[in-house]
């Protein structure tokens, strides 16, 4: 349960212990005080001190991991690129190689939004078909990812096997499995 927020993040009441979790600003006007709520988190760990992350959505996490990766920019940095720009407009900026929107995010310089560009292009998911894709079939999404696949042509590819597979009446494993297989085919230009 919320049971404070401020600027910086909010505090998460489980059972007995409050959890101080910093968040993006965008994250925290989406959660209501005393409300029931599910966070997730990122915990960094540092022999001197450890701080816990917290989003709204598994795709506003999974953003922050992929901002982490860019060379220059910490959890403090990622968090603050994060509340300054919303998920779409970045992952627009991203894939539109949008220099000027990007350097337009408070505390995000020009070296670091042309990092941005060169290590995030095509990792971040856009919404719409391939979006709704990536919330129902993560882990499908996930799975190609670590086989070295973009995440978004990842999901594109997957959006194109569902269709394909929608007057199938196979059980949710049977479809999973073959639209796995068919997105690696996309994939691979075969």
């Amino acid at each position: 349960m919320v049971s404070a927020r401020n600027a910086d993040g909010v505090y998460f009441l489980c059972g007995d212990i409050e959890w101080d979790i910093s968040m993006p600003v965008n994250d925290i006007h989406f959660l209501a005080l005393n409300s029931e709520c599910r966070i997730f988190t990122w915990l960094y760990h540092r022999e001197d001190q450890m701080k816990l992350y917290g989003f709204y959505d598994e795709r506003r996490r999974s953003t922050f991991l992929e901002l982490l990766k860019v060379d220059g920019v910490g959890p403090k940095g990622a968090l603050k690129i994060m509340s300054g720009i919303s998920q779409d407009d970045l992952e627009k900026a991203l894939e539109n190689e949008d220099l000027p929107r990007l350097e337009a995010v408070p505390g995000l310089g020009k070296k670091t939004a042309q990092k941005m560009l060169l290590s995030l292009k095509g990792k971040l998911v856009h919404s719409g078909k391939a979006g709704a894709v990536v919330s129902v079939y993560n882990d499908l999404v996930e799975s190609l990812a670590n086989m070295g696949y973009e995440r978004r042509a990842a999901a594109e590819a997957l959006a194109k096997a569902e269709t394909a597979l929608t007057e199938s009446n196979l059980p949710a494993a049977e479809k999973e499995e073959l639209m796995f297989k068919e997105a690696l085919i996309y994939l691979s230009g075969s």
